[in-house]
């Protein structure tokens, strides 16, 4: 990986294998995709859980990624096909789908609700997508103390910036699970089971993982994506300082080891 890749790439090729790829098929687990069922997957970024889907509901079925970013739909699509439904890829707002009502029996969403700015908008569009008896899927990791790792990462990030650590830790924003149920259930969702789960997240490159973690991180979070590359090199360099105790505390050779933590939820209309 090369500083020339852009932060969508970093997204799928480092982060995709290590951690989204893993916590994707945990989440088709709750899922539960049937053949021939119409999938929506929202914020569906570089196509991760997409593609994931796509053999499950199989040629019969239906399956749309959407997602705001013209970046990360650029690699989805560049990205070999899988079996089974074909994708349409499609770019868009969440909390405005341009779908019409009740056209889908499952709507995911693998990490990305804590980055809407209005998350009740967006599960009222979900429940607005989905048929009658229709369900939903989603993920979100667990608070940012749960995370070490990322916590030394961005915490001195927020330090060097001098931003909020919630402008800087947007994926670790939305952590507590009863507020996850009591969102769903405003938006009109019922039978709402959330489920703790972890895993072991297991990076390659452990000396590059904090310069890859700025540098994916600008495909979703603002304050990443408005630095320059100077800008960006110099706060690489002073976080790598900061969080190196703790970042050497989790490798074992030449991987980076350490868990993470999410809620999975799953409500029916």
């Amino acid at each position: 990986m090369s500083e020339q890749q852009s932060p969508a790439e970093v997204y799928e090729q480092y982060f995709g294998p290590a951690l989204f790829g893993p916590w994707a098929r945990v989440l088709l687990e709750y899922a539960a995709p049937q053949p021939g069922e119409r999938v929506l997957d929202v914020a569906c970024g570089t196509g991760i859980v997409t593609r994931h889907v796509a053999p499950m509901v199989g040629a019969a079925g239906q399956v749309v990624g959407l997602d705001i970013s013209p970046a990360m739909l650029a690699v989805a699509r560049a990205l070999p096909a899988p079996g089974g439904a074909t994708i349409a890829w499609q770019e868009g707002n969440a909390l405005t789908l341009a779908l019409p009502d009740a056209a889908f029996d499952l709507v995911l969403c693998h990490q990305g609700l804590q980055f809407f700015p209005d998350r009740a908008a967006a599960v009222r569009e979900m429940r607005r997508a989905l048929s009658n008896g229709g369900r939903v899927a989603l993920s979100v990791w667990q608070d940012l103390r749960q995370h070490p790792v990322f916590a030394a990462v961005y915490e001195a990030t927020a330090r060097r910036l001098n931003a909020p650590i919630s402008a800087v830790a947007l994926p670790f924003t939305f952590g507590d699970g009863e507020a996850l149920r009591a969102l769903l259930s405003a938006g009109g969702f019922q039978r709402i089971a959330i489920t703790p789960r972890s895993l072991h997240a297991n990076f390659p490159l452990p000396e590059r993982f904090v310069h890859l973690t700025v540098l994916g991180s600008a495909a979703t979070v603002p304050t990443f994506a408005q630095l320059d590359t100077a800008a960006r090199a110099a706060l690489v360099e002073a976080v790598t300082l900061e969080s190196e105790a703790t970042v050497h505390h989790y490798r074992e050779g030449d991987r980076l080891i350490f868990p993470m933590s999410t809620h999975i939820a799953v409500a029916y209309t």
